[in-house]
C-alpha cells in the first residue's frame, strides 16, 4: 500500500487520541451517519457470542497452503480445492447459502434482487517457513500475546472468517434484510486476475460492493501496479580485475510484492581493511544486521532486514537496497554483479520515492507519492535481473511514465555498461468517484473506533474492488498501523478480529437491512 501521506498521518493522530471504543460506543448521537440500534445490538451479539468460533475458524482457513502453483489452475489444485471444501462446511454450519463456481466461491444470506457483495480472496502469497517461529499454516495463538501468526491471517482469511460471523449474527438476530448478502471468495488474487476477470463477463455481482482487503476507514483509490525490470549481462560486463577486490556475486529478495528482508554478496581479493569499512557503513544503517564470512580471499556477507509489502515500503528495511549501500565504500568495477550494485547505488539508492531514477518521481495530492523498490535480485543464465516493484499515483500518463523510465535507463546505460533484458510494464491507477455506501461506513467506523470525522484514503496496493460496481476497501487494517500480509510476520490481533467483527456486522446490517 502506501508511505504515509499527510492525510494518513493526521488519521493516526486523531486515531492515537480517541477513548477506547468501548466508551465511544456509549454515544452513538455524537457521531454523524451513527449506526442504528439494531446495527449496533447485532455487532455486540457478534463480539460477545463468537468471539472463540472466529478464531477457530481462522485456524482451519489458515491452514490450507493456498500459495498459487503455476503449473495447476486453482480450480483443479487439491489444496484449493480443500480449501474450499472447508468453506462450504463452515457455511453449512452457520446457516449460510454456498455456491462453486470454480475460481469463485459465493456464500450468501437472505433472498432479493438487490444484493450487497462482501469482496475477499482464499490465495495468500508465498512464504519462507524458516522465518516463522511455528509453522506459518498453523495458528499461532501463544509465540507474541494477543496476536494471531499465519499466513493469510491479516491477508485474507481473518477477514474471510470475519464475514462469515458477520452473516451468521444477523442470521441469528432475524434483522430483517432488503437485500442479499454474498461474500466473494476468489482464489486468484495474489496470482491472477484474469478467471476473475472471465467470470464477471457472464456472472451479474452484486450492484453495491465492499472489499475487506486493503485500510480503514475506507479506501477509494489504488495506485497502479508496475515493474522495472533490468539484466545485468555476462556477455557486457567487464573482467573481474586481476588481484583487485571486486563484487563477485550479489543477490536478495524473494517474491515481486515482497519487500526483501534478505541479501547476500560475496567479495572477491577481499582484504581485512574493506570489510571493517563495509562494518562501519553497514552499522549506520537502521533496522539491518549484517553477518561475514571469509572463505578464502573471498569475503561472504548477508544482510537481514525486515519484510513488507511491497505497496508499504516505508514498512520494511529492505535488505537489497540497504546491502548495495552498505558496499558503496570503494568504486567497483562493472563485473556483473558489481554491475547490479553499480545500478542499486546510482539509479535507486536506499530511498523509496524513485528520486534517482532521472525524472521519474512525482506524487498526486490525495493518492500520495509514487515508490520504486526493488524487490528481488534473480540470478539468470545470461547474467543477474534486477527487479523494481512500482506503485504509481494518477498525475502520470502509462505513455510520459515508460518513456522517463526508458530515458533514464539509457543515460545510465551510455556511462556504465549495456543493460539486457528491459522490461516495462506499467497499469493505470484506480479511483472510485461512486460509491454511495460511504457515509455508512465512515458512520460505523467513528462509532466503533471514537475517530472523529474520518476520510477516505488511498493506498499503494491494488484489490479486486476494481473489478465491482461501486465498490471501496473497508480494513481490515487500521490506518497509521503496519501492514504484514505479504511479511515473515504475519499476524492480526485479537483485538482487532474483533473490532472488525463489530464493524463489519454493523456495516453489513446497515447496507442490507
Amino acid at each position: 500500500m502506501i508511505r504515509k501521506t499527510l492525510l494518513a498521518s493526521l488519521l493516526l493522530a486523531t486515531f492515537a487520541g480517541a477513548a477506547p471504543a468501548s466508551s465511544q460506543a456509549a454515544a452513538p448521537g455524537a457521531v454523524r451517519n451513527a449506526p442504528s440500534d439494531v446495527a449496533v445490538k447485532t455487532a455486540k451479539h457478534a463480539v460477545t457470542t463468537y468471539r472463540k468460533d472466529i478464531v477457530d475458524t481462522l485456524a482451519k482457513l489458515v491452514s490450507f497452503n493456498t500459495v498459487a502453483d503455476k503449473d495447476v489452475p486453482s480450480d483443479k489444485n487439491p489444496v484449493h480445492i480443500a480449501f474450499k471444501e472447508a468453506l462450504k462446511a463452515e457455511a453449512a454450519r452457520l446457516g449460510l447459502d454456498y455456491a462453486d463456481h470454480g475460481w469463485t466461491v459465493i456464500i450468501g444470506l437472505g433472498q432479493g434482487s438487490e444484493r450487497v457483495g462482501v469482496i475477499t480472496h482464499g490465495d495468500v502469497q508465498p512464504v519462507d517457513a524458516s522465518k516463522w517461529k511455528k509453522s506459518p499454516f498453523v495458528l499461532d495463538r501463544t509465540s507474541e500475546p494477543g496476536k494471531l501468526l499465519a499466513r493469510g491471517a491479516e491477508d485474507d482469511k481473518g477477514p474471510i472468517a470475519t464475514a462469515l460471523y458477520a452473516m451468521k449474527s444477523i442470521r441469528d438476530r432475524q434483522v430483517p434484510l432488503s437485500k442479499r448478502i454474498e461474500l466473494y471468495v476468489y482464489m486468484g488474487e495474489e496470482s491472477d486476475w484474469q478467471p476473475l476477470v472471465e467470470f464477471l463477463k457472464t456472472h451479474q455481482p452484486p450492484q453495491m460492493n465492499i472489499t475487506l482487503d486493503a485500510e480503514y476507514p475506507a479506501v477509494t483509490a489504488e495506485k497502479g501496479y508496475g515493474t522495472v525490470a533490468v539484466t545485468v549481462p555476462k556477455a557486457g560486463a567487464v573482467a573481474a580485475p586481476a588481484g583487485e577486490p571486486h563484487v563477485a556475486a550479489f543477490g536478495g529478495g524473494f517474491f515481486g510484492s515482497q519487500i526483501p528482508e534478505d541479501a547476500t554478496a560475496t567479495i572477491a581479493n577481499a582484504t581485512p581493511e574493506l570489510e571493517k569499512q563495509i562494518r562501519a557503513r553497514g552499522a549506520k544503517q537502521e533496522g539491518m544486521q549484517y553477518t561475514f564470512a571469509w572463505e578464502g580471499s573471498s569475503l561472504n556477507i548477508k544482510a537481514k532486514g525486515v519484510s513488507a509489502h511491497s505497496s508499504k515500503p516505508e514498512d520494511g528495511f529492505n535488505a537489497v537496497s540497504m546491502l548495495a549501500d552498505a558496499l558503496a565504500v570503494r568504486p567497483w568495477a562493472n563485473t556483473t554483479a558489481g554491475g547490479v550494485v553499480n545500478f542499486l547505488n546510482e539509479m535507486v539508492g536506499t530511498g523509496i520515492y524513485g528520486e534517482k531514477f532521472g525524472n521519474i518521481a512525482y506524487r498526486d495530492s490525495f493518492m500520495g507519492p509514487m515508490t520504486f523498490a526493488p524487490t528481488v535480485i534473480r540470478q539468470r543464465d545470461d547474467g543477474i535481473e534486477v527487479s523494481i516493484n512500482m506503485r504509481r499515483p494518477q498525475g502520470k500518463t502509462i505513455a510520459q511514465l515508460t518513456d522517463e523510465v526508458n530515458a533514464a535507463l539509457a543515460q545510465w546505460q551510455s556511462r556504465q555498461l549495456p543493460l539486457a533484458n528491459v522490461k516495462v510494464q506499467i497499469s493505470d491507477p484506480w479511483v472510485q468517484k461512486n460509491a454511495p455506501q460511504l457515509p455508512t461506513l465512515m458512520g460505523v467506523f467513528s462509532y466503533f473506533t471514537g475517530m472523529k470525522d474520518p476520510q477516505p484514503v488511498a493506498v499503494g496496493g491494488g484489490t479486486n474492488s476494481r473489478l465491482f460496481p461501486s465498490a471501496v476497501s473497508f480494513g481490515p487494517a487500521m490506518p497509521g498501523k503496519v501492514y504484514t500480509g505479504h511479511s515473515e510476520h504475519e499476524f492480526i490481533t485479537e483485538k482487532q478480529l474483533l473490532l472488525n467483527l463489530q464493524m463489519y456486522t454493523a456495516v453489513l446490517v446497515e447496507l442490507a437491512k
